[in-house]
C-alpha cells in the first residue's frame, strides 16, 4: 500500500436529537483513504475528531509499503501499534476505519464487490428502520416511522426509550403506544434503551409495554452490566440485544450468554477483521447477530456471514451523513438491500468530493 490519508467531516443533524442517555446535534465521520496506484480503498468510523489524529500518526506508519492484500497482517500490526496509545476506544475507532479501507481497497484492486472477497455473494440483507428519538414530538416520530414502514416497505422499525435516564417512563410507554400506533399491528417494534434503566426498572418496562408487541429490547441496562442484561433477559418476552461498543472477540464471548442478539459495529470492533471475527463467536454460541449503525459499510459483511447476521441497522443520522458524502448508496425498499448486485467492487461508494467539501473539518 503507497499512501493513506485521513480526514473528517462534521454534519449537522436535520433536529436535536438524543436517546436515554446522551443528546447530540452533530455526527462526525471521520474518513480514511488507502491507495494503491490509481486505486483507492475508503473506510469511516463515527466518532471524535481526535481518531483522525490516532489513525494518521499511530496506524498510518505501520500499514503503508504492506501487500495491500495482507489485511489480516495489517490488523495484528495497528493491534499492536496501539498498545501504548492505548487501544479501546478511539484506539479501536482508529484500527477500524483503517481496517475497513484496507479491506475495500483489496477488493477494488482485485476488481471484485466487497461481499465476495468476505466469501459470499450477492444477497438481500434484512434492514430495520432506527430512529425515533427521544426529543421528537409524537407527530414527527410517527412521520419518521410511516416513512420507512409504509413509504418504503421496511417492516421493522426501531424508536429510542430511557427518556431523561430513564426517570420518564410514563413518556416512554406513551411514545411506545403512539409507534405502534403510527405502523399498525403488523410491522415489528423495537425499541432502544440506551443503558438507561436499572434490570427492575427494565422489567416493569417491558411488563407496561407488552399488549404494544414489542419484540426487540436494546440495552435495557449498559452492555457493561451482565448480571443486569441476563436478570432482564430472563425476565421479558422481547429480545434482549446488545454489543455495540464490542471492541475484540472476548467482549462479545461475555455477552453471548446472556442476550438473545449479539450486536458488532464494525466501525468500532476492529473493521471487517473484528466484525467477521464477531461473527464467529456468535456462531459458536448459536446466537444470531445484528449489524449496528453504518448500514452502507455492513451491508457486504452481512451478506456474506447470512447464515448468522440476522439483519442491519438503517440508522437515520448515518443514512442522512452516507447519502450525503457518497455516491453508491443502497436503496432500502422492500425492507433489504442487495449489496454487489451491480458487481461495483468494494462497498461500491465513492466521495462525493463536491458536496463533501462543505462538511470537511480540522482533524
Amino acid at each position: 500500500m503507497e499512501r493513506l490519508s485521513v480526514r473528517a467531516f462534521t454534519v449537522p443533524t436535520d433536529g436535536p436529537e438524543a436517546d436515554g442517555t446522551l443528546s447530540w446535534t452533530s455526527t462526525t465521520l471521520v474518513l480514511v483513504e488507502a491507495g494503491c496506484g490509481p486505486v483507492v480503498g475508503l473506510g469511516w468510523t463515527y466518532g471524535a475528531r481526535a481518531t483522525a489524529a490516532l489513525a494518521r500518526e499511530s496506524l498510518a506508519p505501520v500499514v503503508l509499503g504492506r501487500d495491500a492484500l495482507d489485511t489480516a497482517g495489517a490488523y495484528e500490526a495497528m493491534r499492536r501499534a496501539l498498545r501504548g496509545a492505548g487501544r479501546p476506544g478511539l484506539g479501536s475507532y482508529a484500527l477500524s476505519a483503517v481496517d475497513l479501507a484496507l479491506w475495500d481497497l483489496a477488493a477494488r484492486l482485485l476488481g471484485l464487490p466487497l461481499v465476495r472477497l468476505l466469501g459470499g455473494r450477492p444477497r438481500a440483507v434484512d434492514v430495520y428502520g432506527s430512529g425515533g428519538f427521544t426529543t421528537y414530538a409524537d407527530r414527527l416520530m410517527a412521520r419518521q416511522l410511516r416513512g420507512w414502514v409504509d413509504g418504503q416497505g421496511i417492516p421493522r422499525v426501531k424508536i429510542k426509550i430511557g427518556e431523561a435516564r430513564g426517570t420518564r417512563p410514563e413518556r416512554d410507554l406513551e411514545r411506545i403506544a403512539a409507534a405502534r400506533t403510527a405502523i399498525g399491528p403488523d410491522a415489528a417494534l423495537y425499541v432502544d434503551a440506551n443503558g438507561a434503566f436499572t434490570a427492575k426498572q427494565a422489567i416493569r418496562l417491558a411488563d407496561a409495554f407488552a399488549a404494544d408487541g414489542v419484540t426487540w429490547f436494546e440495552e435495557p441496562v449498559s452492555s457493561d452490566d451482565l448480571p443486569g442484561l441476563a436478570a432482564v433477559r430472563a425476565a421479558v418476552t422481547p429480545d434482549v440485544a446488545a454489543g455495540e461498543y464490542g471492541d475484540e472477540p472476548r467482549a462479545f464471548a461475555r455477552l453471548a450468554p446472556v442476550v438473545d442478539y449479539l450486536q458488532a459495529d464494525a466501525t468500532r470492533c476492529g473493521g471487517f477483521t473484528g466484525f467477521l471475527r464477531a461473527t464467529a463467536v456468535a456462531e459458536a454460541a448459536g446466537v444470531p447477530l445484528s449489524a449496528h449503525c453504518a448500514p452502507h459499510l455492513h451491508a457486504h459483511a452481512a451478506a456474506a456471514r447470512a447464515a448468522t447476521v440476522r439483519h442491519l441497522e438503517w440508522f437515520h443520522d448515518h443514512v442522512r451523513v452516507e447519502q450525503l458524502l457518497f455516491d453508491g448508496a443502497l436503496d432500502p425498499s422492500g425492507g433489504t438491500v442487495t449489496p454487489g448486485a451491480n458487481g461495483a467492487p468494494g462497498h461500491g461508494l465513492t466521495l462525493a468530493a463536491e458536496r463533501a467539501a462543505p462538511y470537511q473539518v480540522d482533524a
